[in-house]
Formats: C-alpha cells, sequence, structure tokens
C-alpha cells in the first residue's frame, strides 16, 4: 500500500506496535524536547509518539497533535519507504544503473519493464482543491503561534520547525529545490531561514539576490513519507526531490499550486507555509540552536520570511523531530541516505564494498570505509575520491580497511583498524571544507581533515614483516559445536 498522508503512516505504526499515543498534556516550552529525548535514546530508538494534548506557549492547548520520532527506528525507517530493509533501495538504484542492452529480442523485452518504471516518478499536479488547502489563512489571518511549533533546548533562540520541506526555485533554470532547514518562528507572520552556504536553497537566495528579486518560498510540513526524508537527502541540484520521492515510492507524488506564489508543494502536506524573502533587507539574528552535533550552534544572520498564507488540512498532524546529543531520530534519516546512495558511490569509486557513518560521528565526522584494495596506495586513492564527494567533502576522519570488514559494526572496524595502523605511517592529513557547526575547526567552514589507511599493508607500502592471520575456528569443529550446543545448558543470552 502506498502511503500518502501523516496520517496513513501513523495508522500503520500503530497497527505494528510502533506508535505510543501520549494523551498527558505536554508542552511546547522544553517538556515535549525531553520527553523525546528520553525515548530516542531507548535501544532501537525507542517508539515514534503522538502527542494529543499540547499546550502552546501561552499555556492554551493546540488544535493540533504532535508527532515526534516518526523515523527514529530502522524498522519504522524501513516502513516509510516501503521496504523491508533499506539496501532494498540501494539494490534497486543498481539495478537501474546497470541497463546494458541485452542480446536477443527475449533479453530485450525483459528490460521493457525496467524502463517504464522510468516514466512513472514524475510528480504531478493535482486537479481541484488540495487535501493541503482545505483551510486557507491569508495576510493578518494567519498567527504562527497557534502552531504547535516546539523550543527544544534552553538556550534556543526560540521555537523552530525542524521537519520541513523548504521549497525554492532556481531562478535562472527554473528548477525546483526542496531542502530540511531549521527554520526560527521569530513572530506571527516572520521566520527565520537558516540555510547553509553550501545548501542548494541558499544558492537560490544569491542568485535571486544578484537579480534584485524577491524570492518566493513554501514551507511544507507534514506529507507522505518519501517526500519527507527526501528533503534530507543529499541530492544534486539537478534532480528533482519529488521524483525522487516518486521513485522510492513507486508512485508519482501529487503536487498542487501554492495560493499567493507560483511554487508547487505536496497536495497531501498537512500544513503549508507561504511567503517570501526580499534579499534587499538586513538579514535577521538566527539562533542560537542545539544542534546534532550535541552543542550549540552559535547565533548568525539568516533571511527573513515574510509569510503571506497559511495552508492545512481540516484535521493536520504537526510533524517535527528534535536533535541533539547522539543517538537520535536524524541517526536513521542519515543511515537511509547511506544505504540507498551506497550503489551511486560504487558508480565513481567501484573499489569500494561497504561504508558506515556511525551515530557518535554524527554524520560527517567518522566515516569507515571498506576496499577491495588492488595497489599499493589504494587506501589513500579512496580517501581523496570520497572528500571529492558532495557533502563527503565534509568528512573529518576517513577510516579505510579491507573488504572482509564489517564498518556497520564500529566495533569490529575500531578493532581491525586499531590493530592495522602505526599512526605516523598511515595517517594522512589535508585541509578543505568542513561543516559549518564545526565548533573545532581553525576557521568557519575551513579546517583539516584525516585519513587512516588501516588495510593489510603490502612491501611497496614499507611493510617488510610477516602479517599475521586473523584467528579463526575452524569449520568443522564450528559445525560439531553447534549441533551439540543445546545440549550444554549454556544461556546463550547472558
Amino acid at each position: 500500500m502506498t502511503i500518502d498522508t501523516v496520517g496513513q503512516f501513523l495508522t500503520e505504526l500503530e497497527r505494528a506496535g510502533e506508535l505510543k499515543r501520549v494523551s498527558h498534556p505536554v508542552s511546547v516550552d522544553l517538556e515535549l524536547c525531553e520527553i523525546a529525548d528520553r525515548v530516542m535514546k531507548m535501544p532501537g530508538g525507542g517508539p515514534a509518539l503522538l502527542f494529543d494534548h499540547v499546550k502552546l506557549f501561552d499555556g492554551s492547548r493546540s488544535a493540533h497533535p504532535v508527532a515526534i520520532n516518526l523515523f527514529g527506528s530502522m524498522r519504522r525507517m524501513s516502513m516509510s519507504l516501503g521496504v523491508e530493509r533499506l539496501d532494498d533501495i540501494g539494490e534497486r538504484i543498481a539495478q537501474m544503473m546497470e541497463l546494458k542492452v541485452p542480446e536477443g529480442l527475449v533479453g530485450k523485452l525483459s528490460l521493457l519493464p525496467r524502463l517504464l518504471e522510468l516514466g512513472k516518478f514524475p510528480p504531478r499536479m493535482k486537479g481541484g482543491s488540495p487535501p493541503c488547502q482545505e483551510i486557507v489563512l491569508r495576510g493578518d489571518e494567519v498567527d504562527l503561534r497557534t502552531l504547535p511549533i516546539i523550543k527544544c533546548w534552553p538556550e534556543d533562540g526560540g521555537p523552530y520547525i525542524t521537519l520541513p520541506m523548504v521549497i525554492s526555485r532556481d531562478p535562472k533554470r527554473g528548477i525546483r529545490n526542496v531542502g530540511m532547514y531549521r527554520v526560527q518562528l521569530l513572530g506571527a507572520r516572520d521566520l527565520a531561514m537558516h540555510w547553509q552556504r553550501h545548501k542548494v536553497g541558499a544558492a537560490h537566495w544569491r542568485d535571486m539576490a544578484e537579480r534584485k528579486e524577491t524570492m518566493p518560498v513554501c514551507i511544507a510540513i507534514g506529507a507522505d513519507p518519501p517526500s519527507m526524508y527526501s528533503a534530507s537527502a543529499p541530492l544534486p541540484p539537478t534532480v528533482d526531490e519529488f521524483l525522487f520521492a516518486g521513485f522510492l515510492r513507486r508512485a508519482p507524488v501529487r503536487l498542487a499550486k501554492a495560493v499567493t506564489n507560483d511554487l508547487e508543494v505536496p497536495a497531501e502536506s498537512e500544513f503549508v507555509i507561504e511567503g517570501y524573502i526580499d534579499p534587499s533587507e538586513p538579514l535577521v539574528t538566527e539562533g542560537p540552536f542545539g544542534d546534532h552535533t550535541g552543542y550549540y550552534s552559535l547565533a548568525d544572520l539568516y533571511p527573513r520570511v515574510h509569510v503571506t498564507a497559511l495552508t492545512m488540512r481540516s484535521r493536520p498532524v504537526y510533524a517535527t523531530t528534535i536533535v541533539g546529543r547522539p543517538p537520535m531520530e536524524d541517526f536513521y534519516l542519515g543511515h537511509a541516505t547511506e544505504r540507498i546512495f551506497l550503489p551511486l558511490l560504487k558508480l565513481t569509486v567501484p573499489e569500494i564494498v561497504d561504508y558506515h557513518m556511525p551515530p557518535e560521528g554524527i554524520f560527517h565526522n567518522l566515516v569507515f570505509v571498506s576496499i577491495d584494495k588492488q595497489y599499493p596506495g589504494h587506501a589513500y586513492k579512496v580517501m581523496n575520491a570520497l572528500w571529492g564527494q558532495g557533502l563527503m567533502s565534509l568528512a573529518k576522519l576517513i577510516i579505510v580497511v579491507d573488504k572482509h570488514v564489517n564498518v556497520r559494526n564500529p566495533q569490529e572496524a575500531w578493532w581491525i583498524a586499531l590493530n592495522n595502523i602505526d599512526p605516523e605511517r598511515d595517517a594522512r592529513f589535508t585541509m578543505g571544507p568542513v561543516d559549518v557547526l564545526d565548533h573545532s575547526s581553525r576557521a568557519f567552514t575551513y579546517g583539516s581533515k584525516m585519513g587512516i589507511d588501516a588495510t593489510r599493508k603490502w612491501p611497496e607500502e614499507g611493510f617488510t614483516r610477516e602479517w599475521p592471520k586473523l584467528i579463526e575456528m575452524d569449520a568443522e569443529t564450528r559445525h560439531r559445536v553447534t549441533a551439540m550446543w543445546s545440549s550444554l545448558g549454556i544461556d546463550a543470552t547472558r
């Protein structure tokens, strides 16, 4: 079944035992965050939460329930994308990339279903009145303070929209972008848009400033889960996120035209905030914000969004998330990206077997990579290739191991790496861009990175001693012990 709305997703989660309803009154001011943080740090990520009685900052009850931790487990992340396991999507992408014309009529006919699949994904405009515009408020009718926008951490600059689909359009090429950027509530009809300088939305804003034109923007909250995920995916600027969402869900995303600008939004959105940015205006102070690093990112200057309309479903659910000290819900969104985009990474760096970014590394601080090593210095070639791959350029520490190492098990990867390295011989440093949230870098967005070659060393790499073998029991003994195990009286769970 294709899931089109947050409400449908909540129903499926409840059927699967993955949702906990909370009827006790909970405030948007820190309390909801504290509850969600405790749940997200439960083993496996805890359940998704639906808060039915949410108190606003003025103490009144919100008209809208709040859903959080929707994607915060391996099972829910897979459910959101309609697969049993996230690697299924990566394998599907790999098959799409292997569309070689086969020999013979039968072989060519077998290719048709995959070729036809490519044409099913473009988003489609929905006729009539879309669900996201069942209620339409314009101008002075809008008061965003009536939405259950949460303040996450004590020193945050204010309440934040944290799980948005921010929609903009390239003024030069007309290509749509959908990004997930935090948005601070400043007032009834004013927001601060935090898009970092390397984000596509920020590039659109700079282009509009050069043209001396106001920039239309829409902020959609809640839609079909693949569209929500796709806003966080590191897609190339020329790839429409709603096209990618259509590929993930195997059905086109239905769009509707906004009521006060010419952008298109998901027709099944729970809420849509419409507005514009005037690049000629002074920037506004945004932040501080308790960020995914586990530290506060400092206040800085960002564009002001003037809100022109608020549209919503008749009974919408406000979807949100929090970030902070890992592990959090965002780890599972990032893990989905890791698994889905592995085939695309292999397309340019084919010697990669697997890679993994553990939660402690908050995505970019630590990357384990296993490779099929073919020649001396191969690990350094892979490091440099990765640092040239989009947002992988921000990776602070890349550790390269041999193909037999399970990099998805950080304990095993560290064990192998720490046994295999001579620190002076095997570490390399380089300079380049770093995450804007990296408070340790020597300059804003610029600093050093380290690559560690933890592969088995070859004589050409200066290793002339005998490389030892891993300790492994022989297969025959393992088989005999497995056969007798139930008779030993040993509790395997202890």
